[in-house]
C-alpha cells in the first residue's frame, strides 16, 4: 500500500505544472491578441493613409482636367503633368505596403500644379486683354471701313458733281432762214422759196469749274423730208456714228461765248427743221422752226 504522503506530493506536482502551463497558455494568447491588435491598426492606418493619398491624387486630377478644358497654349504641359498624376493613381491602387513614399511625390505634384495654374491662370488673363484690345481694334476698324466707305461715297458723288458741273451748257438755240441779196445784206424770210441761208445761233454759258480750251461742236440740220443738210459729214464716236451738217470750234476761257453760222443752200423745202447741236456724240441743246 502506498504512503498517502507520497500520493499528495505528487498530485502537488501535478498541479503546479498544469498552473504553469496554463499561465504561459495565457501569456501566449493574451501576446497573440495584442500582435493581432498592433497588425489590425497597423492595416487600418496604411488603409487610410492610402485614401487619403488617393483623394488628393484626384484632386490634382480634377484641377488638371480644368486648366486643360481652357485650352490655353499651357493646355501641352498640363496634359503631360495630369498623366503624371493618373500613372502615380495606377502605382497607389497596385501597392499594399507603406504609402509614405507616394505622399513625398503627391507633394512635390502639388507644389507643380500651384505654379501651373498660377501661369495658366496669368495667361488667360493677358489672353483676356489681347481679346479686348483685339476687340475694340476690329470695332474701330470696322467703323473706319464704314467712315471710308462713306467718304468714298460722297467722293465718286462730289466727282459726279463736279464733272456733271464742269459740263458746258448750250442756250438760246435758235435757227432763222435769210434771203441774200446782191448787195450782201441779209433780209430775214420764213418762205422756203426765197431762202438761201439758215443762220443758226447759239450760246455756250460761262462756267469756273469746266475745262478751258477749243471746243468743238457738231452742228446737225434735218429738213422737212428728213434730209440732213450741208457737209453730210459722219464722224465716229466708238460704237456711236454721227452725220452731221457742219461742225464748229469755240475757243472757251470760262467765259459766255455767242456762236452764229450761216448754212447756205438753195431750194429749201417747205415744212419743219430740226436742229440739233452735239458735243462729240452727246446731243446737248435741240431746236425746230418752219419754212412755208
Amino acid at each position: 500500500m502506498e504512503n498517502p504522503k507520497n500520493n499528495n506530493s505528487s498530485l502537488k506536482a501535478v498541479i503546479a505544472v498544469l498552473a504553469v502551463l496554463l499561465i504561459g497558455s495565457l501569456v501566449y494568447i493574451f501576446k497573440l491578441s495584442s500582435d493581432s491588435d498592433v497588425t489590425k491598426t497597423e492595416l487600418t492606418t496604411t488603409l487610410t493613409e492610402k485614401e487619403s493619398v488617393m483623394k488628393d491624387l484626384q484632386e490634382l486630377k480634377t484641377t488638371y482636367d480644368a486648366a486643360i478644358a481652357e485650352n490655353t497654349s499651357m493646355s501641352d504641359e498640363l496634359i503631360q503633368e495630369r498623366d503624371k498624376v493618373v500613372a502615380l493613381m495606377d502605382d497607389l491602387n497596385k501597392s499594399k505596403g507603406d504609402v509614405s513614399k507616394f505622399r513625398s511625390q503627391v507633394q512635390a505634384m502639388q507644389g507643380k500644379m500651384k505654379t501651373l495654374v498660377a501661369e495658366n491662370d496669368e495667361l488667360k488673363k493677358q489672353n483676356g486683354v489681347l481679346t479686348t484690345q483685339r476687340d475694340s481694334t476690329i470695332v474701330v476698324l470696322g467703323e473706319s471701313k464704314k467712315y471710308n466707305e462713306v467718304l468714298v461715297g460722297q467722293n465718286e458723288e462730289l466727282a459726279k458733281t463736279v464733272e456733271k458741273g464742269a459740263k458746258l451748257s448750250i442756250l438760246n438755240t435758235k435757227t432763222s432762214a435769210y434771203k441774200l441779196r446782191s448787195s450782201g445784206k441779209q433780209i430775214e424770210t420764213d418762205k422756203a422759196s426765197r431762202a438761201d441761208i439758215l443762220k443758226i445761233s447759239f450760246t455756250v454759258a460761262e462756267n469756273q469749274i469746266a475745262k478751258s480750251g477749243d471746243k468743238t461742236y457738231y452742228v446737225q440740220v434735218i429738213d422737212a423730208k428728213n434730209n440732213v443738210l450741208g457737209d453730210k459729214k459722219t464722224e465716229n464716236f466708238g460704237d456711236n456714228t454721227l452725220t452731221y451738217s457742219f461742225k464748229t470750234t469755240v475757243k472757251y476761257e470760262n467765259k459766255t461765248v455767242n456762236v452764229s453760222e450761216d448754212l447756205p443752200g438753195k431750194d429749201f423745202a417747205k415744212g419743219t427743221y430740226f436742229i440739233n447741236v452735239f458735243d462729240n456724240d452727246e446731243l446737248v441743246s435741240k431746236t425746230s422752226f418752219n419754212l412755208r
